[in-house]
């Protein structure tokens, strides 16, 4: 992967970004793609949508989500801590022991969120191994309530610590990977359209709100009415321990994006995907999504009067914990695959399912 790229990847994956508190991660984008895009706008919503020629027909566009789960602070304790609740779907027990950053008016505050050790536990609650969030708390090491208040208010937001770390073979970690790859996939296939001609109005969108209920592409989708719609998502790879493949089907790191097939998906938009990662000789995995997807795909499929959406997924271990696990190519390819597919829509093209 470029340099640029994997610097523009780390700077996104670092900027903050819970659902509803996106704009660090937003002001990346737009810095990223300002050179890029005919036109750039950021919607009263909040997501940014960068325009390749704006004249051409149909509208197509392609859809990642920038904000991650998070946490806010819904309470100051006496004695300075501070109590929170989910933004989004946090598994409370990746939870306790975790580094994190709360985001408060004067700056960030780290913090760590704590919990009563085993040793001081009664016999019941060690035996009792189900942690609700209830039980949890950020200590960010103020004395006591006045202390802690001079730094944080009620309603700031806070992330697990952020920061993107090299493993082995062209994998990276870092919480919030779920979905400002997403975001990353979209502007990168921008960047790689630079300089071509193409006969669509291409709408790339770093949406919002995803994690609270597609709520960002609910309302971009809403204002482009595309004819059609591509969401780039994270799927849950399979190749770790303890994970059945057979349950929701094979997903491996490094084998390419997942190409979704199943009722959510337009029947010719895959078909176009697939064809086109065939062609191109651009690796690609099949995933099988028998319902609605969960992902910006499920929104803009239903919006108006309907659009034929489509569903391209990066393979992800340990989704939504600090450990998040993705591999570059992974990301690449799915770049590719978004740029190649875009050059071969045009008006001759007939997206009603027959």
């Amino acid at each position: 992967m470029k340099k640029t790229s994997v610097d523009f990847l780390r700077a996104l994956i670092e900027a903050p970004s819970p659902s509803g508190f996106e704009q660090p991660a937003q002001r990346v984008v737009r810095q990223r793609v300002e050179e890029l895009s005919d036109e750039l706008r950021t919607d009263v919503h909040g997501n940014v949508i960068a325009v390749k020629n704006p004249g051409g027909s149909p509208r197509v566009m392609l859809a990642g989500h920038c904000d991650q789960v998070g946490m806010m602070i819904q309470h100051i304790t006496d004695d300075g801590y501070l109590k929170f609740a989910s933004i989004g779907g946090i598994d409370a027990t990746v939870l306790a022991g975790a580094q994190v950053v709360v985001y408060g008016e004067k700056g960030a505050v780290p913090g760590v969120v704590g919990r009563k050790p085993v040793h001081l536990m009664k016999p019941e609650e060690r035996d009792n191994a189900k942690i609700s969030i209830d039980s949890l708390f950020i200590d960010i090491g103020a004395k006591d309530k006045k202390a802690a208040q001079k730094l944080v208010q009620i309603g700031d937001c806070a992330t697990y610590k952020l920061g993107m770390v090299d493993l082995e073979g062209d994998l990276r970690v870092s919480p919030g990977f779920d979905d400002k790859v997403g975001a990353f996939v979209v502007m990168e296939a921008l960047r790689l359209l630079k300089g071509k001609n193409i006969d669509c109005a291409l709408y790339c969108v770093s949406t919002v709100q995803e994690e609270i209920g597609l709520r960002g592409a609910s309302t971009s989708a809403f204002g482009i009415d595309p004819l059609v719609g591509i969401a780039v998502d994270v799927t849950h790879a399979t190749d770790y321990a303890d994970v059945d493949g057979s349950r929701t089907g094979v997903i491996n790191m490094g084998e390419g994006p997942a190409i979704a097939r199943g009722p959510n998906i337009n029947p010719r938009v895959g078909q176009l995907l697939l064809d086109t990662a065939k062609d191109k000789k651009i690796p690609y995995q099949v995933e099988p999504e028998p319902r609605g997807t969960g992902t910006d795909a499920n929104a803009i499929q239903v919006t108006r009067a309907g659009v034929a959406a489509g569903l391209v997924s990066i393979p992800n271990r340990y989704m939504h914990t600090p450990v998040e696990v993705v591999h570059l190519g992974d990301l690449e390819h799915a770049a590719e695959l978004l740029a190649e597919a875009v050059t071969r829509i045009d008006d001759k093209l007939d997206f009603v399912p027959l």
